[in-house]
């Protein structure tokens, strides 16, 4: 199977690491650790170009934090933070993907090279899916997501999330392909975290194999995320775990999502996460 991108076919018969790249002062996971208003870029650039020696098949640059309640990034300020980054990231040689959900972002990085949007809100805002149906043969990644960030936890959704969630994907897929854009260049997000309990978020993982019915590869974005914390204590009196003790259950839950049919997993620690998935693939 291959993923149909700007620059490069991806071949996604085999799981692919998607290396995540904040230029955010405020993400939830690593924000002001590689990027700060007043830095400069050298660390985010340097921090790219770690991320592929660590075996990262590509890259996902953001610029606005998507975290529960984080406020919007006014458009320029978003373009100011990413389009250097895409610059640079360009000349590495591997496929650039941009997680933004703002059309005129999409046409700024994608007349810099870059070769995926990839957006939480599946291409909803206004002029988004003419963004990417106009482009000859970016790649796009739609994920699903119950309200927006400044709201979808406080009321979750309710009920099974399975059927839910994938009959709004492949929605949004059947719409973007009517617009004219080629099946092989869409992949699909379930949206782990964006406005799910605990319980649905699992359920969703326990349930991913339903998801491969619709013949789109799988995105799966689980590193980090507070419902790993949750879950991973020693007692059930345990407080969620902190970000630092994330790594574990990241790489168990990127392993787990690839174990039923994830095409690429959207990481923090490439390098450990590669290790794992060598391992696996010994195995499989």
């Amino acid at each position: 199977m291959i993923w149909q991108t700007s620059r490069f076919q991806i071949d996604v018969s085999q799981p692919r690491v998607m290396g995540i790249v904040n230029v955010t002062p405020d993400s939830f996971s690593d924000g002001g650790k590689y990027f700060t208003p007043s830095g400069g870029f050298s660390g985010v650039f340097a921090h790219c170009e770690q991320l592929i020696r660590d075996g990262a098949d590509l890259l996902d640059i953001g610029g606005e934090s998507t975290r529960p309640g984080a406020p919007p990034v006014p458009l320029q300020e978003e373009l100011a933070r990413v389009l250097p980054v895409v610059r640079h990231a360009a000349t590495l040689g591997v496929p650039l993907s941009v997680d933004t959900y703002k059309p005129e972002v999409m046409q700024a990085v994608l007349d810099l090279g870059a070769d995926i949007i990839n957006d939480i809100w599946a291409l909803r805002q206004p002029g988004a899916r003419q963004i990417v149906a106009g482009h000859p043969s970016c790649g796009v990644c739609l994920m699903h997501m119950h309200r927006e960030p400044q709201t979808m936890q406080m009321a979750p959704m309710e009920g099974d999330v399975v059927p839910q969630v994938l009959s709004f994907l492949v929605g949004a897929a059947g719409d973007l392909q009517a617009a004219g854009v080629d099946r092989a260049r869409i992949v699909l997000d379930a949206g782990v975290g964006f406005g799910k309990t605990v319980a649905q978020n699992f359920s969703l993982l326990a349930h991913q194999r339903e998801f491969l019915a619709a013949g789109y590869p799988l995105l799966a974005a689980w590193s980090r995320k507070s419902s790993l914390a949750a879950v991973s204590g020693t007692s059930p009196a345990d407080a969620p775990l902190a970000i630092e003790d994330r790594l574990v259950p990241s790489v168990a839950a990127a392993l787990l999502a690839v174990e039923r049919g994830a095409r690429v997993v959207r990481v923090h620690d490439v390098r450990e996460t590669v290790q794992a998935l060598k391992v696996w693939a010994a195995a499989s």
